[in-house]
């Protein structure tokens, strides 16, 4: 049986206007600004105009560990939004926007897939509405006059070899790590180390993601440690003069996107940090917002429960007042054999018993996430080669650590896959178990933050930290920081920094072998093991297979 793609399924979508979508929300025509017929974004005006209203269920959906087998938190993060419909309950979802370079790269886009996807797929997973654009050209724009400021006369005395601040752009290139800018003679200032990273690793993303308003933006944008003097004294960027500007950039993109499932639902795409190497959840406005406006929201956090569930839970919940209701983790089949040592290339056939040797990296995660006092639930996303009794495995186990697993055919059936699932998450939102706490305080030193998170969240013996950097991050405590969270960067596919060790791995420590103090997002940055804020291309990079065909469609995005 030949299934359709998920761009030819998204192509066939019986779209409705953005004005109808909004409705279904109560928002009135004239406060979305809309970007052609099928997305717009919400009026700040109305925004504001809410925030009286009481606030809905908040529910997150995770995934155990990423592997080549796949795992689909995206695709069931829609295929809840549009179950929790289907039983006639109002629900909103709120996913995060893709970045071109994973969309060109391995990784793929950002929409779901399947029957459990958000149109227009292909808009979504290109330029959208340019809020990666804006974000790129305000961080841009901070890099050069960084270095105009030094070019004419350096009044704020910075001193060369300690600018941080690097450049950005929305596109994987390994070439642009590490760069010397700058070169060519006099006119062209004075040459220096620097380097970009990827978009979605800036921290005006991070800002753009957890800001309230533009005035919030604003502060947060002066608040960017861009540089020291020699006597290690920080430069903002307010020192530059360069925040009011940045906030004109971003006026637009600070907007939630709203746009629609393949079931005419209402879905908020907006904000896009990877969890890898940044915070990896989607807007605090739009998520705020969406609160405002549905009695259940459903929100994904990128990557595996051990970095986007853990990231939301310490840094987003702890910064915007969130608390979710419930959390559902995804877990796959196919992933449970390749935790258990099964090749890809085998994974078609029966294996129960290497489905019982992978499900402990599930198991984990289902420990973590209870760890924060929130009722986990399991959703198993379906692959058609899945056989009763290696789902009937997953489920006995997942019942051995005291949660329940159940079976979701979003992917084929959209909302008529769901049903079990929305109905028992509604339940269980609706009892009001969750009794939701950070993980550690924020009086906690930032060096005991890393390694509480390597212990009891990695299950690391401990976070190595070196004496410069322990002397560092104790300078940031000194400066006023130490209260800040703290964003581990580490490879999404192992609880360790080794990305082959799967399942669940201990005896091994979490190496940091940098960190960096985002001090307008309000976070610091643990930099650990091999993790690349910019990441590469692939050997076969998925842009060799996009393209126009003969009907001017595109072609070969997922």
């Amino acid at each position: 049986m030949a299934f359709k793609t998920d761009i030819e399924i998204a192509r066939e979508a019986k779209k409705r206007p953005i004005q109808e979508i909004g409705a279904k929300l109560d928002i009135a025509p004239e406060h979305l600004l809309p970007y052609g017929h099928d997305k717009a974004k919400v009026s700040q005006d109305f925004i504001n105009s809410v925030q009286d209203q009481a606030d809905g269920k908040l529910i997150l959906v995770t995934a155990i560990n990423p592997t080549p087998a796949g795992e689909g938190k995206t695709t069931t993060t829609v295929g809840l939004g549009d179950g929790l419909n289907a039983i006639g309950k109002k629900a909103a979802i709120c996913i995060r926007e893709a970045s071109l370079g994973p969309n060109f790269g391995m990784k793929g886009g950002a929409a779901g897939g399947g029957y459990a996807q958000v149109v227009p797929m292909e808009d979504m997973n290109l330029h959208f509405t340019g809020d990666f654009h804006a974000i790129t050209s305000a961080h841009n724009l901070l890099s050069a006059m960084i270095d105009n400021h030094i070019y004419w006369g350096n009044e704020l005395e910075i001193d060369q070899r300690r600018v941080v601040w690097r450049r950005v752009l929305d596109m994987n290139d390994r070439a642009l790590r590490q760069i010397t800018t700058s070169l060519g003679g006099v006119a062209n200032g004075f040459p220096r180390e620097a380097g970009f990273d990827i978009t979605v690793a800036s921290e005006v993303m991070a800002i753009l993601c957890l800001a309230s308003d533009l005035d919030d933006l604003q502060r947060r944008l002066g608040d960017m440690i861009v540089a020291y003097r020699r006597d290690k004294s920080p430069v903002y960027c307010r020192d530059i003069k360069a925040d009011g500007a940045m906030t004109v950039l971003l006026k637009d993109a600070m907007q939630p996107n709203l746009v629609q499932t393949l079931e005419n639902n209402p879905a908020f795409v907006h904000g896009g940090p990877f969890a890898n190497i940044a915070h990896g959840c989607n807007s605090v406005i739009a998520t705020k917002t969406a609160l405002k406006l549905a009695d259940y929201v459903v929100t994904e956090a990128g990557f595996g429960a051990d970095l986007g569930a853990e990231k939301f839970l310490n840094i987003k919940c702890r910064k915007a007042g969130l608390a979710p209701s419930c959390v559902v983790v995804v877990a796959t089949v196919r992933a449970m054999k390749m935790n258990g040592g099964v090749a890809k290339a085998d994974l078609g056939a029966e294996n129960v018993d290497a489905v019982n040797a992978g499900c402990p990296n599930l198991g984990r995660h289902i420990e973590n996430v209870k760890s924060f006092g929130v009722p986990v639930v399991v959703g198993i996303n379906h692959f058609a080669g899945d056989t009763d009794a290696e789902v009937q495995a997953v489920k006995d186990y997942v019942a051995s650590q005291g949660a329940e697993a159940i079976l979701c055919k979003h992917w084929a059936d959209g909302s008529a896959g769901m049903t079990e699932m929305a109905t028992r998450v509604a339940e269980i939102a609706d009892s009001d178990q969750s009794k939701f706490e950070v993980l550690y305080p924020d009086d906690m030193s930032l060096a005991d933050k890393i390694d509480t998170i390597a212990r009891k969240i990695y299950r690391a013996d401990r976070a190595e930290i070196d004496g410069k950097l322990r002397a560092q991050l104790k300078e940031w405590e000194d400066q006023g920081y130490g209260n800040l969270p703290v964003c581990m960067a580490k490879t999404q596919y192992s609880f360790s920094t080794d990305p082959s060790q799967r399942g669940a791995p201990t005896g091994f420590t979490i190496p940091v072998n940098e960190v960096r103090l985002s001090a307008g997002a309000g976070f610091v940055v643990a930099i650990c093991g091999g993790i690349m804020t910019m990441p590469g291309l692939p050997r076969v990079p998925s842009a060799e297979n996009i393209r126009l065909n003969d009907e001017g469609n595109i072609e070969g995005l997922f």
